[in-house]
């Protein structure tokens, strides 16, 4: 076996590899749809190694020398496919589909060029450049991109490029007198050793990028209330936590403000929990769209809810309070499951030096018991705590 014959030989094995750690990702998490577009690439992308082997015996070297450059072109269209499936982006179908039927179209027309002829070398190596950076556009339309999918980016134009780099290389060491001499010459050994490696950096990466997103998925499901749609206490916790520190450190303002239904028990009483459930879902609604989009918003349970505005003061969480409560007594009887209106009381409070999260939620719990005893359906602002006066202090006269 030729040494360009055995680096392939291995790329077909990093293939299968690759092939089976994305099918077995799409099987056990099953949200994971571009990983099974990238399965299937990359088990497409075997095909193309194994018409390679059958490539030397042909007589009639044109059929196999169509399906190779078909084999890869699929492979490479479907890990667009499965690149734009995992960041949630609609795939391309048409430029997708074009530049293959063009593709398809030009590599038939150049197969009785003369093989070593720069053009049509130019001509085959191109669309898979094509596609490579058709996949970084893909990755780069999104806003958000981190670290990892900027790298995949750059890898990606470093592919198209050494797609487009084959031709002077072929030009200037020859690339086998026919088709069937491709595996013995020294150009097939430098295409697939560098194959080998980009295959490898591209497959893991991939790999590394789904697996953050998944971990990161996982992470939020595990502090997402399902009925709100919110985070649970313990998401709100740890978010606003980190929230208040970085306040803390910059010097800027926060402030908690602390909500629940009135009369909740009420509702759930008579009309029903599935009426409780809507009225719930309803309030989160109310609380997201009422509240800054840097708010840290949650369900402290039942139909308790906590939100930490940083950058935020009083005069600013007492009018997005006030807008909560405005829009939750304006919704439908349909958005709030009865018949019966919903009214909410709200408590706030401003952070103060060395107060911890404890703390502020505890005062702004305060100022909310405070609304509901004023009659509910207002909000409270929780008083200054005066210098010099612990803020444990009726904690301590009770163990006392």
């Amino acid at each position: 076996m030729s040494a360009a014959g055995f680096v392939l030989a291995i790329n077909l094995f990093i293939a299968g590899l690759f092939a089976t750690a994305f099918g077995i990702v799409a099987v056990y998490y099953r949200s994971a749809v571009g990983a099974r577009w990238l399965a299937i690439a990359y088990a497409t992308g075997i095909l193309n190694g194994v018409f390679e082997f059958i490539l030397p015996y042909q007589q009639d070297a044109r059929l196999v020398s169509v399906s190779i450059f078909a084999a890869f072109l699929l492979a490479l269209a479907m890990s667009n496919v499965g690149i734009a499936r995992h960041y949630g982006i609609r795939p391309p179908w048409l430029v997708l589909g074009l530049t293959a039927a063009v593709s398809m179209a030009v590599n038939v027309a150049i197969l009785d060029m003369p093989r070593d002829s720069f053009i049509r070398a130019i001509l085959y190596q191109a669309p898979y450049a094509v596609l490579q950076l058709i996949g970084a556009a893909i990755v780069l339309s999104r806003k958000s991109n981190r670290a990892l999918d900027m790298a995949l980016v750059g890898l990606m134009v470093l592919v198209a490029l050494n797609f487009l780099s084959k031709p002077f290389i072929a030009l200037l060491i020859g690339s086998g007198g026919s088709p069937q001499g491709y595996l013995g010459s020294n150009y097939a050994a430098i295409s697939q050793s560098t194959a080998a490696v980009l295959l490898i950096s591209n497959g893991l990466l991939i790999l590394l990028i789904i697996v953050r997103d998944m971990m990161a998925d996982m992470t939020a499901r595990s502090e997402t209330d399902t009925l709100s749609g919110l985070l649970n206490r313990r998401g709100f916790e740890d978010r606003a936590e980190q929230a208040r520190l970085l306040a803390v450190r910059a010097g800027a303002p926060a402030v908690v403000v602390v909500a629940d239904l009135d009369h909740f028990k009420a509702i759930n009483d008579t009309f029903g929990h599935a009426a409780g459930d809507l009225a719930i879902a309803a309030f989160g609604r109310v609380l997201k769209e009422s509240f800054d989009f840097r708010a840290v918003i949650g369900r402290l349970g039942g139909e308790e809810f906590a939100v930490l505005l940083p950058g935020a003061d009083l005069g600013v969480a007492r009018g997005a309070a006030e807008t909560a409560r405005r829009l939750l007594r304006e919704l439908s009887a349909e958005e709030r499951g009865s018949d019966r209106g919903i009214t909410s009381s709200f408590g706030i409070a401003a952070m103060e030096a060395g107060e911890s999260l404890a703390d502020l939620l505890r005062r702004a719990d305060t100022a909310l018991y405070e609304a509901k005893s004023r009659g509910r359906d207002r909000a409270c602002i929780a008083p200054v705590t005066p210098v010099g006066i612990s803020r444990n202090l009726p904690e301590q006269r009770a163990q006392a």
